[in-house]
Order: structure tokens, then sequence, then C-alpha cells
């Protein structure tokens, strides 16, 4: 089945109180190109937590907006794609069917699944809601990132393709064993066994296993 996606990139900015994002994106047309590190044209702000390898493009669920809208409706203006700073935006795709290692294609390119996204605390800034990232966290309706198997070209209306499932992790099945249940060795080794998980991720699982500890999210929940 082939879905259609719009396509968004972004600049970085300056946010009053907070640090410089690239959050704020705009959507693009014609034809684009793809490489490792994402869309040619869009930035990061800070490469260590966003972008690379594994996180080269991030994609958002169109349908969850009308959740935000509802959550927020003094504000409900505010929460129409590309609004989580997505780089991809369909409707038909969400966490509950979209899987861990899930390879698409995408115009010349194929992408590939490789994590929730996880949320930060640059979206508290963005909309302006103290605990912006942490309500989407609660909600599970985060998004996914990819890794760029193989670049080109991308035409903007291009659609994407589903062409490989290796895992039975979907993305919802990933958020909930790294933020909604206490410790389990045995989902942690159901995780790391999805072919195509992030080197983060995996990292992360690893070091759960041999600590027996749950790390602190609050920095990245919350800047602190």
């Amino acid at each position: 089945m082939r879905h259609p996606v719009n396509v968004y990139t972004g600049k970085i900015k300056d946010y009053v109180g907070g640090k410089p994002s690239a959050i704020a994106k705009l959507q693009v047309d014609g034809e684009l190109t793809l490489t490792d590190r994402g869309l040619v044209g869009d930035e990061q702000a800070e490469k260590v937590i966003h972008g690379g390898p594994d996180r080269a493009l991030c994609h958002y669920p169109r349908e969850h907006y009308a959740f935000w809208r509802q959550t927020f409706p003094d504000d409900e203006a505010l929460y129409y794609a590309p609004a989580f700073g997505e780089n991809l935006s369909t409707e038909g795709l969400t966490e509950r069917n979209v899987f861990i290692g899930d390879i698409f294609r995408w115009g010349e390119a194929l992408i590939q699944v490789t994590q929730p996204r996880s949320p930060c605390y640059k979206l508290n800034f963005h909309f302006n809601v103290s605990d912006m990232a942490s309500q989407m966290q609660a909600s599970g309706r985060v998004g996914w990132l990819y890794r760029v198997i193989a670049g080109g070209k991308v035409p903007a209306d291009s659609p994407l393709e589903l062409v490989s499932r290796t895992s039975d992790v979907s993305v919802q099945d990933a958020a909930a064993i790294a933020w909604h249940m206490p410790f389990d060795d045995d989902q942690y080794r159901h995780l790391l066994s999805a072919a195509g998980l992030s080197a983060s991720w995996a990292r992360t699982m690893q070091k759960r296993r041999l600590s027996g500890v749950i790390e602190d999210n609050s920095r990245r929940l919350w800047g602190k």
C-alpha cells in the first residue's frame, strides 16, 4: 500500500527562554535530495540528540493532531502539521501499525524505522506549554525516526511504500517498553531483538539490563 506524504524542512531559530531549534518547519515541494543525514536543507540545532544516521528523518501521523486540538482548544490553530517538527506527515500510518525495522521506499530512497521519537523539552518552549514533552510521551503519540539505507532524489509528492518488515515490535510497543512499563528484562530483550533498532536505544536497553535501573529522563523532558 502506498501512503501519500507531505514533506517539511526547517532552519534553526532562537526561542525566548530556550535554546535554538529547527522545530519550526515549512512544507516543501519539488524534487528533494535525501542523504544519510537527512533532507538537504533541513537543519538540526543539537546534533548530539537530534539528527545523525539513526535519526535522519522524523515522521508524525497527521491524525494525531485532532487529539492535540481537543486537548488544547484555546490554541487549536497551533496543532496542524508540521507543528511537532516532523519531516514527513501521513494519514494511515501510526505507532500501532509501523514496526521497528520497517523499510519504506520513498522515491529513489530506502528509509528504515529505528525508534520512537523521544520528546524533548524544546517542545515546551515551542508550544509555550510547560510540560508538553511529558504530555506527548505519556500520550504515546510520539511518531518515529528513520535512518536512510539508500539516499537519492525524492520528489516531494512521492508516496511511502512498505517493502520489508522483519520485526514484531511496533513503535507503540517500543515506546511502552521504554517509558510506560516498570523494569522488565524480558521486554528489554524483546525490544533488542528488533532488527534496525537505533544504536542509542540499544545502548539504553543494555544499560538497563546491566544496571537494573531505569535512567532518569527529566533532563530530556524538562531541560533539567
